[in-house]
């Protein structure tokens, strides 16, 4: 009998979605790196969440506080109670970036439609192209952030000294120090490159298949138990550039796999490549011995 996900509760098809979209007490979600996808066409009553502008705080640069997130909410025409579907592009990546967002504030109900915008065009499903719908505005009391699911960086240099495990979910170019971001994208957010030293370079996109999906509990398992060596009862913390990526892995480390204390360090490689002090490895080693 194959492996089961841990949580499979929190993935959804596209016919699923497809035949709640209408359900009163749902509410369908599209995050997308590429912000204007949502209007070339979107999935008929999704409503649109912006991550740098609805998401962010930039003049803080973090996360909009908890009474933001209710207005968010509120705006959209979310309950405490509503269950949110989200989707997107680039195999969901911001859209587990989103569903990490509103666990942070305590949301229960939160799904991840499995394959996100690309699985929807494989499926051959409707478009709209309708303006973003207007929702009754709902009353929404968010919780205080939760810290067990979010790293620090003073925890982060804490959690490397004492050796425990830590996931760079970057290109292998990031994590050697070659790149500042991914190939193809503007070289900039840090002024030194490398990766935390003790973390294993786990690039996210290894946990979703051509379609998007996510790859099945066995594949997973193979990948980050078995090849990496990360135990489901150990303390984990992922990270990437800005906390995104590592949105996504943390996503399948603690829904699908299981581990019991993942913590997504969202300050990433913009806050550690750019702070004095705190120690920066080149190269595949991950123990950083090749400097």
């Amino acid at each position: 009998m194959a492996r089961q996900y841990a949580h499979p509760e929190v993935l959804v098809t596209t016919a699923w979605v497809a035949e709640h979209q209408h359900d009163p007490n749902l509410r369908i979600v599209e995050s997308d790196e590429d912000v204007l996808l949502y209007n070339v066409g979107h999935v008929p009553g999704a409503v649109k969440v912006d991550w740098q502008t609805d998401l962010q705080d930039r003049l803080v640069r973090d996360y909009i506080n908890r009474e933001h997130f209710g207005e968010l909410c509120a705006s959209k025409g979310i309950s405490n109670d509503t269950t949110v579907v989200f989707y997107g592009d680039k195999n969901n990546w911001w859209a587990c970036y989103a569903f990490w967002v509103f666990k942070l504030y305590g949301h229960e109900k939160c799904l991840i439609m499995d394959g996100g915008r690309k699985r929807w065009e494989l499926d051959g499903r409707e478009w709209s192209k309708e303006p973003e719908p207007s929702h009754p505005r709902s009353n929404y009391e968010a919780r205080q952030p939760d810290r067990a699911i979010r790293a620090f960086r003073d925890e982060v240099l804490k959690h490397q000294r004492l050796g425990r495990p830590l996931v760079d979910v970057r290109s292998s170019g990031e994590y050697t120090g070659e790149f500042l971001h991914m190939p193809d994208y503007p070289q900039e957010g840090a002024l030194r490159g490398g990766h935390i030293p003790g973390a294993v370079s786990i690039p996210w996109a290894k946990a979703a298949n051509e379609d998007g999906t996510f790859k099945s509990a066995r594949e997973l398992e193979a990948l980050y138990i078995k090849e990496n060596k990360l135990k489901r009862g150990a303390a984990t913390i992922a990270y990437c550039r800005i906390g995104e990526r590592s949105s996504h892995t943390w996503f399948v480390l603690t829904y699908l796999l299981g581990f019991k204390k993942v913590k997504n360090y969202d300050g990433s490689w913009t806050e550690w490549g750019n702070t004095v002090g705190v120690p920066i490895a080149k190269g595949l080693n991950p123990l950083g011995d090749d400097g």
